[in-house]
């Protein structure tokens, strides 16, 4: 069994471009539906992904974990940005709320 060296929130934008590198031949069960599952549903280029999660964690002060949230999701109104961010146990004014939305219409 390999040592983890680094733990890392990433989108699944990002894990696609990972999988992608490695020969399906070579992968185990779990990597191969997960490869499948970002195959067919992830539409983010991993660059726009990186960008947006580095642009909510600095502008609107998410963690790495939270901008990943957003990243994947990509909500497209107020309400349904609150209702994510709702479950976070964070009060996020409405301002900061009109930034991430602007942030995620601009990387779509």
């Amino acid at each position: 069994m390999e040592e983890i060296k680094k733990k890392q929130s990433i989108s699944l934008s990002e894990v696609k471009e990972i999988l992608g590198k490695v020969d399906v031949e070579e992968m185990d069960q779990i990597q191969r539906w997960t490869y499948d599952y970002v195959s067919k549903f992830v539409q983010l280029d991993p660059k726009d992904a990186k960008e947006m999660k580095k642009q909510l964690m600095k502008d609107c002060e998410l963690t790495e974990e939270e901008s990943v949230e957003i990243v994947n999701i990509r909500p497209t109104s107020l309400a349904e940005l609150r209702s994510f961010t709702f479950g976070w146990k964070k009060l996020i004014l409405a301002e900061t709320l009109e930034k991430m939305l602007k942030i995620i219409k601009g990387h779509s």
